[in-house]
């Protein structure tokens, strides 16, 4: 299996869709910068999900296509969003959720996984219908959670990169798979770093 998928990955190596070493780099550069809090990251996020907009229509990846269509907008969105912050924060902090509101969000994502999943098995020809679906209504959710600043989004994408490598691999989409398993170890760092600010803004005076 391993065999399988490095000479897999050399062989697409070396016929390597430009448009994907763009989104891919594109990619890298709004994980990196989201970690740090900088709205440039909403740029790089446009631009990279634009172009994985029809890639993954190309490999009928329907469900992933779709997400990302909801990730241009969510781009323009979060960018609004850190820029203006609230009335009484002008900055937008990192925020955390509590217990109740990760079990409704967890729960709902693997329900709608499971419907939609049935959907595109009876009606479509779509590839790993039910994984499709659960690695895009994650993303749908964890997206807006970034675009809010909750914490716990880097764990959430910790579990959805990891998911999605096994399908992109199958996929033959070998260097978007990279991208996922180097999504993962920047996940946690961008947890740590968030989670630096947040203990920061508590111990702040305005914060007591």
């Amino acid at each position: 299996m391993l065999d399988t998928i490095i000479s897999g990955a050399i062989e697409y190596a070396q016929t390597m869709s430009h448009w994907e070493t763009t989104a891919v780099l594109l990619g890298v550069a709004y994980l990196v910068l989201a970690m740090r809090q900088s709205q440039w990251c909403w740029y790089a996020a446009f631009g990279s999900t634009a172009i994985f907009s029809w890639l993954f229509f190309d490999v009928s990846l329907v469900m992933e296509s779709a997400l990302n269509v909801y990730y241009l907008a969510m781009a323009v969105y979060g960018w609004l969003a850190w820029r203006n912050g609230s009335q009484e924060s002008p900055d937008l902090p990192v925020q955390r959720w509590g217990i109740q509101q990760h079990g409704i969000a967890i729960g709902g994502v693997v329900l709608i996984s499971l419907i939609s999943g049935w959907l595109l098995t009876n009606n479509t020809n779509a590839a790993l219908p039910y994984l499709d679906s659960f690695t895009t209504w994650g993303a749908v959710l964890t997206t807006w959670m970034v675009t809010r600043k909750i914490l716990e989004n880097w764990l959430y994408w910790v579990v959805i990169d990891a998911a999605a490598i096994y399908l992109y691999i199958d996929r033959g989409l070998y260097l978007t798979a990279v991208l996922m398993a180097f999504y993962v170890v920047l996940a946690v760092g961008g947890y740590l770093l968030w989670r630096r600010d947040y203990q920061a803004q508590q111990a702040s005076p305005q914060a007591a």
